[in-house]
Parts: C-alpha cells; structure tokens; sequence
C-alpha cells in the first residue's frame, strides 16, 4: 500500500512539472484603447486556436503607443487608431505592410439626462464644461478637424467657443469618455463603439455627416517582432470572417 502510495505521489508530481514545463509563448499586441473589449475577445479566440499562446494587451492611445515602440518596447502587433501614428512606424522601418482593418465614427456623448441641454453639435459652445483628447490622440485630432468643418457652418468662432469650454485634455478615448460617465463632463467628441462601453451613463448624439470623419483603423505586424509567423496569424484573424464579426458585434464598421 504504501509503495502504490507513493507512486500515486510521483504521478502527480510528474504530471505537475510536466504542465508546468510546457511550452508556452506571448504574443504581445498594442492595441489604440478604443479596441478594448472587441479585441478582448479576438485574444481569446485565438488563444483557444493556438494551446500554449496567451495573448498580451498593451491598450492606450495611439501615440502613446507609437512612443513606446519607437523607445524599444517589445511588441508584436501594432493596431492603430488612425492611420498618422501607423505610419511613422512605416517610416522608422519598424511596421510593414499595415491594413485597414476596420472604420469608426466620431460622436457626441452627453451624461445621462443632457444637463445642458444639447440637442446637436451646434449647441456644443453651449455646454459648461467639455472634455476632448489632446491633439496627438487621434479622437483629439479627429475632434479638432471636426471643430473646424463646423467653424464654416455654425460661425468662424464656432471652434473657438467651444475650445473656451474645454476643460480637460485627456491621452485615450476612453480617459474622455470616463470623464462624462462620472460627470465631470457636459459632453465629449468618443467612438460610436464607445458608447456601447458606457452602458447607460451617456447618450449619444450624431454629429452631421457632411461635418463627420471616418476614422480608419490599421493593423500591422511590427518588424522587431521575434514571431512574425505568429503575429501574421492574429492579423489574419482580425480580417477572418470570424474577426470582422466580433468587429461587427461591437460596432466597427468594415474596412472600405
């Protein structure tokens, strides 16, 4: 009895060293944070694809991003918020062969209930206190081209006035959208897909077509990642019929 005993110990312990022993690898994928939940779960299906794997997200916004590649952070994949930050990585020679993966749309958000009453971007000058990205982030760029097309229908000074009002410059997306959801904010320029993230905190109001961006979103295998191989197959998964669905679920629209 007690030599099957031991042998039952030393099984087990075997089998314990023998999984902790196994392979495994990261894949580590810098991501703008407005791709937070939508590729929270193109992570783990591709971790389900491929025993072994796990999937690491560096999640902040885009130039953030950028910086921190350019600095040496180790990194695999590179999906940006706009097509700026993915290219200076084009040009360092350290991305290749970025693609449109998918499109979002600028919107505003308001707090639940619309204190101040804003009924549409014209209003916007209207609003006490206003939060947007700084202009490196790509919603602050976007937000600024945004607030220029506007200066030519609703006044010169329409961006002026509504720059009078801001009261916080947020790095990310999601930083701009916190601050309205915790209201701090009487509203904010954020992604459609955001707005889906705030549950029922905020509302959401169009802002005009003819006055709107299209924000384009690429993706790339960086050039000092040691597994392209591997990075090529989370690429391909996000243009899989399987990724632009869960794209698609959380409110990205499709690559033109």
């Amino acid at each position: 009895m007690r030599s099957l005993g031991l042998q039952r110990i030393g099984l087990v312990f075997g089998v314990a060293l023998s999984v902790r022993a196994a392979p495994s690898r990261e894949l580590v994928v810098f991501a703008a944070a407005s791709l937070r939940e939508a590729f929270g779960e193109l992570g783990q299906r591709f971790e389900r694809a491929h025993p072994g794997v796990r999937v690491v997200f560096n999640l902040a916004g885009s130039q953030e991003l950028r910086a921190q590649i350019e600095n040496g952070a180790a990194a695999d994949v590179f999906a940006s918020a706009d097509q700026k930050h993915m290219q200076a990585l084009v040009d360092g020679k350290l991305a290749a062969g970025p693609r449109v993966f998918a499109r979002n749309e600028p919107v505003l958000v308001v707090p639940k209930g619309n204190p101040a009453g804003i009924a549409g971007l014209q209003d916007l000058p209207n609003a006490k206190r206003i939060v947007v990205g700084v202009p490196e982030v790509p919603i602050g760029a976007y937000t600024l081209r945004i607030l220029d097309a506007a200066s030519k229908r609703y006044g010169s000074d329409f961006r002026a006035r509504v720059e009078s009002r801001v009261v916080s410059r947020e790095l990310n997306v999601r930083q701009v959208l916190a601050k309205v959801t915790l209201g701090e904010a009487d509203a904010a320029i954020v992604y459609r897909t955001d707005v889906a993230a705030a549950k029922q905190n905020v509302e959401l109001i169009a802002i005009p077509a003819d006055l709107n961006i299209a924000a384009e979103y690429p993706i790339a295998v960086l050039t000092p990642s040691k597994q392209p191989a591997l990075a090529g197959e989370f690429v391909a998964l996000v243009f899989s019929p399987a990724g632009q669905q869960i794209l698609a679920r959380f409110g990205f629209r499709p690559a033109p």
